[in-house]
């Protein structure tokens, strides 16, 4: 079984190179880069709570990030890869712990499905497929970039699974299994599952152009002639009506995701520049470093055996061409504009614009593959010509900064120790005599004889027969034999060395590297518990909510840390939140994508916050409306203006705020600084400064408390870079707050129950006007029946003559379309399952029967009482074959019992 080595090896090179570079959890750097801390961390923290019933909400609306957001799309983007599950077995406190497990077994099952997707294309050598399938975990885009968005790694598992399904179209098999791998894949991630569908339909296309079968194979090869009686239009229509059919399955995920893209804050839009030649080969290469340009790196054995391939000339000639042309097109199709956008969704990515290199990684591996497969472990000659290639993509490296004397010394002793170990391999696969000759001797060697594991090639090539003049030479092949496996486990061993030590060292580079260049946060420790503590012990949802508060541990600290606050960070940040908080003085980072706590009394009311978490310690707040109150209606609609001042007391329906007089707060006052696009400082007259980070339209300078005037005449001061517009501060009267908001109070509901997506307000007798609840107006909501209104960015319902009572209720937008077309995909799975499956069960190598009577029956009918002893027979053979230990069908005990049947049976 080569899929459970495979993953192994990948599993402990990303923890060797891990526990080198004395990062979490084998030290105290921080792994939590990024969007690992900003995004994932907290998003599974907020699975936890979901599986163990503690996130206070349901699986359709998030109370507690943004103020009230749709969560099945950030389920659907971030949660659905089965692997997450595994964070319910961890404590909560160790959730950083559990998403480093997730992410570990991401590449190590990525490995093994890779290992089982080679042995499926064509057998061969099973350590060869182990030590190529952790090649291809260990990628640089897995280790380097994906590392710290697990989400990605779903993609890395997903290309071997949609080429496995790949075969299963040619042979026309496992019609249902097979959609719903499909769906598994689109399900778990639906972006890189995207791009893995794309590479494997190549996969495919090159499979039927250079004549693979479709026919299960019995042989040594999984098919070598043309497509077995089913035409290439065929094969194409069942790949087709695969995909389709398996994306409708995952349509009840993936069709809330896409429309909560649609709703969400456009954010950052960049055009593509594909990266300099110089660079592209220098990525190639392992310990290198660069944002902006594609993670080509991959194990020097990998990277000599696909070199080889061309110069491989006991491979096919179409084989090698197509192979070859596969890779080299995948690679341009990455730095040429409109393929690059085919990759990516037709739209360039915001952060790394090489998220598609898993798949050329994978197409190098399979590359690698055919050749030792289908041609045997490669000689000097094609070795020679490998190197060579490795040798230039080098020298193209040399006009490149990011490589170092490190990258090229390494590089070179692996592919050094690569050469040596391919040549123990080969030297220990031994002469293969009755096979053919030439070319056709080395295929046979090559799939059957050449591995660490198995050696059944040399006996078939023989006859296997037992014969009185070889008796003497059994000896001395037992000899050869076991040297023969001495290199051929040495050889095996210096080709894992060359992928899983590069492996280790990229990683451990990236760890290293990552903090220096990328925002990080920490784990979770001390300063956590007390915050989470703090928070849970305030909670009285849905009476008050609890803010988190700043300053922020991540941007998502209310999933993380617990509570109801206004920050959210996710790729479906809601445009109408973005908008409503940033009126209202709110600030951002992530070209808006990212929303931070805005720290504001007349926000606080506004929102129902009754305790917030500010510089270490948790304050209460009692000038706080509950999350239903009542507007006046008036005859025009209300809009917010230029001044985030201006839109808090439109919004409250009061003056709170007073102007500075040449530029300085009345006595008593709060002063507030305001000025979205500054970076430094500003502080009021000799008191602590308060830093702003502006800098529109990446960040945006959230306002900030700079104290109460408490000296007449002292101004604000402002030191950094970025405009200062004019109105940049507030003076707020504490007694006009507390005012405006008793006179809201004395309307609003009496009562608020909160279940999950459903909110119902009792509302005070003579209540009129538009009921507005403290949530923002995001698609999806409903009042009294009908789509519900909004109220300057907030949910809103207008209140009938007598009513004492009001409900919303949430439904994510595409819910119920999705899962209508979940059901008429399962129909036509269930469809397909009949009119495809084949007309009958496979015989016992493979080859299916011909229809009409079959089995025992009509051999009877055929030839009277003979078919029933032939059955006897056969039956009796499996029997005998099953008691013999290790009798596999790729062992020499089983070729040893098929010799000796055939011969008694002749």
């Amino acid at each position: 079984m080569a899929a459970l080595p495979a993953a192994l090896l990948a599993v402990a090179a990303v923890c060797a190179g891990d526990a080198a570079a004395r990062t979490f959890p084998f030290g105290a750097r921080t792994r939590a880069v990024n969007d690992l801390g900003n995004q994932f961390v907290p998003f599974h923290a907020h699975l936890w709570d979901l599986l163990h019933g503690r996130a206070g909400g349901g699986v359709l609306l998030n109370w507690r990030s943004g103020y009230g957001t749709s969560l099945l799309p950030d389920l659907g983007t971030y949660l659905t890869s089965p692997f997450a599950l595994l964070v319910a077995v961890f404590p909560r406190e160790r959730i950083d712990l559990a998403v480093y497990v997730v992410t570990v077994l991401k590449p190590g099952a990525a490995a093994a499905a890779m290992a089982v997707v080679l042995l499926r294309q064509r057998r061969g050598p099973r350590w060869g497929a182990a030590v190529l399938g952790a090649a291809y975990a260990l990628c640089g885009w897995a280790v380097v970039e994906a590392a710290y968005n697990p989400m990605w790694l779903d993609g890395l598992i997903a290309f071997p699974l949609l080429c496995l399904v790949v075969e299963w179209v040619r042979e026309g098999r496992r019609t249902v299994l097979g959609p719903v791998v499909v769906a598994l894949c689109w399900a778990a991630n639906f972006y890189t599952a995207y791009m893995a569908t794309l590479g494997a339909g190549l996969v495919l296309l090159v499979r039927i152009a250079v004549g693979a079968g479709a026919g299960r194979a019995g042989s040594a090869e999984r098919g070598s002639g043309g497509v077995a009686g089913r035409g290439t239009g065929a094969v194409l229509g069942r790949a087709v009506l695969t995909v389709l059919l398996g994306v409708g399955l995952a349509a009840p995920v993936l069709v809330p995701v896409f429309l909560g893209s649609r709703h969400a804050y456009p954010g950052w839009t960049r055009r593509f520049e594909a990266a300099e030649w110089a660079d592209v080969a220098a990525r190639v290469l392992p310990v290198t470093y660069s944002f902006f340009t594609p993670a080509l790196f991959l194990g020097a054995g990998a990277l000599l055996l696909a070199a080889a391939l061309p110069f491989h000339r006991a491979v096919a000639g179409r084989e090698r061409g197509g192979w070859c042309a596969l890779a080299a097109g995948v690679v341009l199709s990455a730095q040429w504009e409109p393929t690059h956008l085919v990759w990516h969704v037709f739209a360039t990515p915001n952060g790394s614009p090489y998220r598609q290199t898993f798949v050329l990684a994978g197409v190098v591996v399979m590359a690698a593959w055919t050749g030792v497969a289908a041609g045997g472990w490669p000689g000097w000659r094609p070795l020679l010509g490998g190197a060579a290639v490795l040798g230039a993509v080098a020298a193209g490296a040399a006009g490149s900064a990011l490589v170092s004397g490190a990258a090229y010394g390494l590089f070179g002793g692996a592919a050094l120790v690569a050469v040596a170990g391919v040549l123990l391999l080969r030297a220990g696969a031994g002469p293969v005599r009755g096979a053919g000759s030439g070319r056709e001797a080395l295929s046979e060697a090559g799939p059957r004889g050449d591995g660490l594991w198995g050696a059944g090639a040399l006996r078939r090539a023989g006859g296997g027969r037992r014969s009185p003049r070889g008796a003497g030479l059994r000896g001395v092949r037992r000899g050869a034999g076991h040297g023969r496996r001495v290199l051929r486990g040495a050889g095996g061993l210096l080709l894992a060395g060359t992928v899983v030590v590069p492996g280790a060292a990229t990683t451990a580079y990236a760890d290293r590297e990552r903090p220096a260049r990328l925002d990080h946060y920490p784990s979770w420790g001390a300063a956590h518990d007390v915050r989470a503590a703090a928070v849970r012990g305030a909670d009285g949802w849905p009476g008050h909510r609890t803010e988190p508060g700043r300053p922020q541990l991540t941007g998502n600290d209310p999933l993380l840390v617990g509570g109801q606050g206004a920050a959210y960070y996710s790729s479906h940040t809601p445009e109408v939140w973005t908008r409503t908080l940033a009126a209202l003085g709110g600030g951002w980072t992530s070209h808006g994508r990212s929303l931070q706590s805005l720290d504001n009394p007349v926000t606080d009311a506004l929102f129902a916050v009754g305790a917030r978490w500010r510089d270490g310690r948790l304050v209460w707040n009692a000038q706080r409306l509950p999350l239903v109150t009542v507007r006046p209606s008036g005859p025009r609609e209300l809009r917010y203006g230029a001044s985030a001042f201006r839109n808090q007391e439109l919004l409250l329906g009061s003056r709170v705020y007073g102007l500075p007089s040449d530029g300085v707060c009345p006595v008593g006052h709060e002063v507030f600084a305001w000025a979205p696009d500054f970076t430094g400082t500003a502080r009021l007259g000799g008191g602590r400064p308060v830093e702003l980070r502006g800098g529109l339209p990446k960040r945006r300078a959230a306002m900030t408390p700079l104290g109460v005037q408490r000296v007449a005449g002292a101004r604000v001061e402002w030191r950094g870079r970025g405009a200062v517009p004019g109105g940049s501060v507030g003076c707020l009267d504490r007694a006009l707050l507390g005012e405006a908001v008793a006179r809201l109070r004395a309307g609003a509901a009496v009562d608020v129950r909160v279940d999950g997506d459903r909110v119902e307000a009792r509302l005070a007798p003579g209540a009129r006007g538009v009921a507005v609840l403290a949530a923002p107006r995001i698609a999806g909501w409903r009042c009294e029946g009908r789509p519900a209104g909004e109220h300057l960015g907030l949910v809103a319902v207008r209140v009938p003559p007598g009513a004492r009572s009001v409900s919303c209720a949430f439904r994510t937008p595409g819910l119920r379309a999705g899962a209508a077309a979940g059901a008429l995909a399962v129909a036509g799975l269930v469809v397909a399952g009949f009119a495809l499956r084949p007309p009958g069960p496979a015989g016992p190598a493979g080859v299916a029967r011909p229809a009409g009577p079959t089995g025992a029956a009509g051999m009877a009918g055929a030839s009277g009482v003979a078919a029933p002893a032939g059955v006897v027979r056969a039956v009796g053979a499996r029997l005998r074959r099953a008691r013999r230990p290790y009798a596999t069908k790729t062992s020499p005990a089983h070729h040893r019992a098929v010799s000796r049947e055939r011969g008694g049976a002749a």
